[in-house]
């Protein structure tokens, strides 16, 4: 189980670091469909349907909070007592994070990541049925 929480670990990481591209190509084809417009866009008017479009897809609320799941995770395998219901609920809100950050997502590499953190998260969910 922790090694499939590091492995979670890990493409929490990578989407960390991905964001600030991802951001940036958003920002491009907005600015690139708004070129096509045949009207002529008030540049404030471009500020606020970026900051709307970035608003939609930002994940560092789910990031921060599939953190806080792990370590929480972390602290309940280290329990002296029965910890199986706890890890279930516990990730009943990973999967949550994870659709979530999988709905937000606006490119394929944060798709395939929201894939496998859910893949890893049900296989934890599979061992710790086989605990108390």
């Amino acid at each position: 189980m922790t090694d499939r929480l590091d492995a979670i670990a890990g493409i929490l990481a990578q989407l960390r670091g991905w964001l600030p591209e991802i951001r940036s190509a958003l920002k491009a084809r907005l600015q690139a469909k708004l070129a096509d417009l045949p009207i002529p866009l008030d540049p404030g008017r471009l500020e606020q349907e970026l900051v709307l479009n970035l608003q939609k897809m930002d994940v560092d609320e789910e990031l921060d909070r599939l953190d806080s799941h792990i370590a929480e995770a972390r602290r309940i395998l280290a329990l002296p007592e029965a910890v199986g219901r706890r890890l279930d609920f516990l990730l009943q809100e990973f999967n949550r994070e994870a659709n979530t950050l999988g709905s937000k997502s606006v490119d394929p590499k944060t798709s395939q990541a929201a894939v496998e953190l859910k893949v890893l998260i049900e296989q934890i969910r599979e061992q710790v049925q086989n605990l108390e």
